[in-house]
């Protein structure tokens, strides 16, 4: 599980580090100022949906793992329960 965690992670890096960029690339592009900074917008634009969808893919995650922890507690609990009837004869 620490993996999946470590590559979200890389993830979101990845995609926020290319966001600032295409942002920095943008600024040394010969093109004039209205232009350079509507390519700005749109960058930023496309880097915060892309930040977004990542946001929202490790809440999805987080409730998954979440959902499964409470699983194997649940299965540890009725475990517990069965050996403890059984021992209680």
């Amino acid at each position: 599980m620490r993996i999946s965690e470590d590559n979200t992670s890389k993830l979101v890096w990845f995609l926020a580090g290319a966001a600032i960029g295409s942002a920095i690339a943008l600024l040394y592009a010969p093109a004039s100022g209205d232009e350079t900074r509507r390519k700005i917008g749109e960058a930023a634009g496309r880097g915060r949906d892309r930040l977004n969808e990542s946001g929202r893919d490790i809440v999805e995650k987080g409730k998954e793992l979440f959902d499964r922890g409470r699983q194997i507690a649940d299965d540890a609990s009725e475990l517990f329960e069965s050996g403890r009837k059984l021992v209680k004869g």
